[in-house]
Protein backbone atom coordinates (compact mmCIF):
# COMPACT_ATOMS: atom_id res chain seq x y z
CA UNK A 1 0.00 0.00 0.00
CA UNK A 2 1.36 3.39 -1.14
CA UNK A 3 1.87 6.03 2.28
CA UNK A 4 0.62 8.59 0.39
CA UNK A 5 -2.54 7.43 -0.64
CA UNK A 6 -3.08 6.09 2.62
CA UNK A 7 -2.08 9.82 3.88
CA UNK A 8 -4.17 11.19 1.50
CA UNK A 9 -7.28 9.15 2.53
CA UNK A 10 -6.80 9.68 5.97
CA UNK A 11 -6.80 13.51 5.32
CA UNK A 12 -10.58 13.33 3.78
CA UNK A 13 -13.80 14.81 5.87
CA UNK A 14 -15.11 11.29 7.76
CA UNK A 15 -17.23 9.98 5.00
CA UNK A 16 -15.54 10.97 2.26
CA UNK A 17 -12.52 8.81 3.98
CA UNK A 18 -15.00 5.98 4.89
CA UNK A 19 -15.96 5.33 0.83
CA UNK A 20 -12.53 6.18 -0.56
CA UNK A 21 -10.65 3.41 1.47
CA UNK A 22 -13.55 0.76 0.92
CA UNK A 23 -13.17 1.76 -2.85
CA UNK A 24 -9.64 1.67 -2.52
CA UNK A 25 -9.84 -1.96 -0.37
CA UNK A 26 -12.44 -2.92 -3.59
CA UNK A 27 -9.77 -1.78 -6.24
CA UNK A 28 -6.99 -4.02 -4.19
CA UNK A 29 -8.75 -7.43 -4.39
CA UNK A 30 -10.22 -6.40 -7.85
CA UNK A 31 -6.83 -5.49 -9.24
CA UNK A 32 -3.77 -8.38 -7.90
CA UNK A 33 -0.56 -5.99 -7.66
CA UNK A 34 -2.50 -3.09 -8.39
CA UNK A 35 0.22 -0.10 -8.09
CA UNK A 36 -1.32 3.29 -6.62
CA UNK A 37 0.04 6.25 -6.25
CA UNK A 38 -0.80 9.86 -5.78
CA UNK A 39 -1.41 11.69 -9.71
CA UNK A 40 -2.97 15.04 -10.35
CA UNK A 41 -3.70 15.74 -6.49
CA UNK A 42 -6.13 11.78 -6.51
CA UNK A 43 -4.99 8.44 -5.65
CA UNK A 44 -4.79 6.32 -8.80
CA UNK A 45 -4.64 3.15 -9.59
CA UNK A 46 -2.60 1.38 -12.41
CA UNK A 47 -2.43 -2.46 -13.43
CA UNK A 48 0.73 -2.93 -15.84
CA UNK A 49 1.58 0.69 -15.75
CA UNK A 50 -1.71 2.00 -16.94
CA UNK A 51 -4.78 3.61 -15.32
CA UNK A 52 -7.28 1.44 -14.12
CA UNK A 53 -9.57 3.41 -12.00
CA UNK A 54 -9.63 6.88 -10.02
CA UNK A 55 -11.09 8.40 -6.98
CA UNK A 56 -11.52 11.90 -6.97
CA UNK A 57 -13.27 13.64 -4.22
CA UNK A 58 -15.24 17.02 -4.41
CA UNK A 59 -17.38 18.89 -1.75
CA UNK A 60 -20.06 17.16 -1.66
CA UNK A 61 -19.21 13.78 -3.36
CA UNK A 62 -17.12 11.12 -4.63
CA UNK A 63 -16.29 10.12 -7.96
CA UNK A 64 -15.11 6.14 -8.38
CA UNK A 65 -13.95 6.27 -12.70
CA UNK A 66 -13.33 3.37 -14.18
CA UNK A 67 -10.72 3.75 -17.00
CA UNK A 68 -10.19 1.80 -20.34
CA UNK A 69 -14.12 1.36 -20.19
CA UNK A 70 -14.67 1.17 -24.05
CA UNK A 71 -17.19 -1.77 -25.24
CA UNK A 72 -18.37 -2.16 -22.07
CA UNK A 73 -22.36 -1.82 -20.89
CA UNK A 74 -22.31 0.42 -17.66
CA UNK A 75 -26.04 0.54 -15.52
CA UNK A 76 -27.67 3.72 -15.33
CA UNK A 77 -25.74 6.00 -12.79
CA UNK A 78 -22.55 6.31 -14.59
CA UNK A 79 -21.01 9.29 -16.20
CA UNK A 80 -18.19 9.96 -18.91
CA UNK A 81 -16.93 9.21 -22.25
CA UNK A 82 -16.58 5.59 -23.63
CA UNK A 83 -12.90 5.33 -22.82
CA UNK A 84 -13.98 6.27 -18.83
CA UNK A 85 -16.92 6.29 -16.75
CA UNK A 86 -17.65 7.29 -13.56
CA UNK A 87 -20.19 7.24 -10.60
CA UNK A 88 -20.89 9.97 -8.10
CA UNK A 89 -21.00 8.50 -4.09
CA UNK A 90 -22.57 11.33 -2.02
CA UNK A 91 -22.91 11.06 1.62
CA UNK A 92 -24.96 8.17 3.01
CA UNK A 93 -24.57 6.36 -0.34
CA UNK A 94 -23.08 2.83 -0.23
CA UNK A 95 -21.11 1.61 -2.79
CA UNK A 96 -22.60 -0.97 -4.82
CA UNK A 97 -19.22 -3.14 -4.45
CA UNK A 98 -19.95 -6.14 -6.55
CA UNK A 99 -20.88 -4.40 -9.47
CA UNK A 100 -17.81 -1.79 -9.02
CA UNK A 101 -15.77 -4.81 -8.68
CA UNK A 102 -17.39 -6.68 -12.16
CA UNK A 103 -16.92 -3.46 -14.25
CA UNK A 104 -13.49 -2.78 -12.89
CA UNK A 105 -12.29 -6.86 -13.66
CA UNK A 106 -13.90 -6.50 -17.17
CA UNK A 107 -12.53 -2.91 -17.81
CA UNK A 108 -8.73 -3.83 -16.40
CA UNK A 109 -8.87 -7.32 -18.43
CA UNK A 110 -6.79 -6.59 -21.31
CA UNK A 111 -4.42 -3.74 -19.64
Amino acid sequence: MNQEVTAYIENLPNWQGGISSTLRDMVRETIPNVEERIQYKKPHFLKNGHYAAVISPSKDAISFMIMNAGGIDFPKGFEGPAERKWIKLREGDTPDLALLSGLLKQASGTL
